[in-house]
């Protein structure tokens, strides 16, 4: 990790740490409260029906979101990229990423090709724990989300919006999945075990 930072600073460059999930109309249950001898009753339809979701995180407490009905593919990266490049105006950008098959298709990689604000750095296999955007996932779904049981698509649509919003007024927290991220730990760094390229 020490490279890609030290190269950012010195770029003065803004790193987005980007991933994917879905959701669907099914409830993440969790625990919650309720009076005594009462207990909480989830009603849903038992659809799978699902969106997928695509964000980027950045240390400095922003959220960049973007929902989709199909599943994500290199297409979707590249418009959720030029709304990065949109929002971010003249200043380098290092994303990064997995090697997932959308982030590696042609369409994405010709179009970073073509942005040279843009520069993209991948992260190891296997090691989701360390893209500090699991945790705004682990947040929106686990949290936020918890126990809903939407009607429909665009219900939960609606509510996953509000959820994002929600988040997004909270940039201390958003900076809290980095420091919980192993990329970050003065330990990990100092060992140098893997150096993201």
């Amino acid at each position: 990790m020490a490279k890609p930072e030290k190269k950012g600073r010195r770029r003065r460059a803004v790193m987005l740490f980007i991933d994917e999930s879905g959701i669907s109309l099914v409830p993440f249950v969790a625990k919650t409260w309720a009076p005594k001898g009462q207990t909480p009753v989830l009603v849903h339809r038992f659809n799978w029906s699902k969106l997928s979701m695509i964000s980027g995180v950045t240390p400095y407490g922003k959220v960049y979101f973007r929902l989709h009905e199909n599943a994500i593919r290199g297409p979707h990266v590249r418009m959720f990229l030029q709304q990065i490049l949109r929002h971010l105006r003249r200043k380098p950008i290092m994303v990064f990423w997995d090697n997932i098959r959308p982030h590696t298709s042609s369409t994405v990689k010709e179009f970073t090709e073509n942005h040279p604000r843009l520069e993209v750095c991948q992260l190891p296999p296997y090691f989701y724990e360390g893209n500090p955007d699991e945790g705004f996932w682990s947040m929106l779904k686990a949290k936020e989300l918890a126990n809903l049981c939407p009607k429909n698509i665009e219900e939960l649509k609606a509510e996953t919006r509000k959820a994002v919003n929600r988040i997004r007024r909270k940039p201390k927290m958003v900076k809290s999945f980095f420091r919980g991220s192993p990329l970050f730990q003065p330990r990990y760094r100092s060992e140098n075990l893997k150096q993201i390229s």
